[in-house]
């Protein structure tokens, strides 16, 4: 599996984007040649990014890649690279555009999950369908990584599914809602951004599977849904081959106390109602609908 991270997602960087919007290149560039040898804090993606490159070490051989995808210029990247080697993270790959769109690498990568706090460029891969694209939060406010497992929670309408059905909810209400998930209950949801990603996942837990370590990997669904609506999810996956650790059908309760006790490192979602929670206790990434959805607002 691979994942392309920009260094604003790896990393803290809020204090020099600032002083690039509000200050101009030159000013950014002197800074941050000026700080080159400060080591950056943490950002909203380093826990996933550092535990899933932990599944190479456990003799398997290398089942998880990381490319860093940034607009930076080689020359300004230079701390990134410096905290990256202080970190101890194994990242060998990287991309700098200097100032250019990374999407149109996004293939020529083989990237399964981006990782970006330009929404530009995250809308584009979306749009494009080549990968899952997630534009990343701000970090939480506070967040306790349990142990070395892997855990990743999903939406699943617009997210890990099509946002057909959220469509029908959002255009005719809850009841309708209701009665087309039950009517479908043995048709498959289509594919969504993130439904790749879930069956490469599910791939890579069965390798770890094979060699004991399946518990390093956990992957958990967190819905607004309820029954009877939830059948149909749970036929989806069975009918993708596909198992889950963890579902919560959560019928319209909050999420952030669930993905607490869960401990995600990353957290998946189309809805700013749930983002702006859960944001604040786990690391999230926004999923945009695509942009020729009904759904999309710019």
């Amino acid at each position: 599996m691979v994942v392309g991270v920009s260094s604003r997602a790896l990393f803290d960087l809020e204090q020099e984007n600032d002083i690039f919007e509000n200050k101009g290149i030159d000013a950014f560039k002197n800074y941050q040649l000026k700080k080159e040898k400060k080591v950056l804090g943490k950002g909203s993606a380093f826990h996933l990014v550092e535990h899933l490159l932990s599944l190479n070490n456990q003799g398997g051989g290398q089942l998880v890649e990381v490319v860093i995808m940034s607009r930076n210029s080689p020359e300004t990247g230079m701390r990134v690279m410096n905290s990256i080697k202080t970190y101890g993270l194994n990242i060998t790959r990287m991309v700098y555009s200097g100032g250019e769109n990374v999407a149109p690498y996004i293939k020529a990568y083989s990237v399964d999950l981006f990782l970006s706090k330009d929404i530009n460029d995250v809308q584009a891969v979306i749009d494009s369908k080549t990968s899952a694209a997630a534009l990343i939060m701000n970090p939480p406010e506070s967040f306790n990584s349990k142990g070395e497992t892997v855990r990743m929670a999903f939406d699943a309408d617009a997210v890990l599914f099509s946002d057909k059905s959220e469509q029908v909810y959002k255009s005719e209400g809850l009841e309708s809602f209701m009665a087309n998930e039950s009517e479908n209950e043995l048709v498959p949801l289509e594919d969504g951004p993130f439904a790749n990603l879930l069956r490469k996942l599910s791939a890579v837990q069965k390798l770890l599977h094979k060699i004991g370590k399946k518990e390093l990997l956990r992957l958990a669904i967190v819905t607004a849904r309820s029954a009877p609506a939830h059948m149909r999810i749970l036929n989806t996956l069975r009918h993708w081959g596909v198992s889950i650790d963890e579902i919560h059908f959560l019928g319209g309760l909050a999420k952030d106390e669930i993905l607490k006790a869960y401990g995600a490192h990353i957290f998946f979602d189309d809805q700013d109602y749930h983002l702006e929670s859960a944001s604040k206790i786990v690391p999230s990434g926004k999923v945009p609908y695509d942009s020729k959805s009904p759904l999309y607002k710019k």
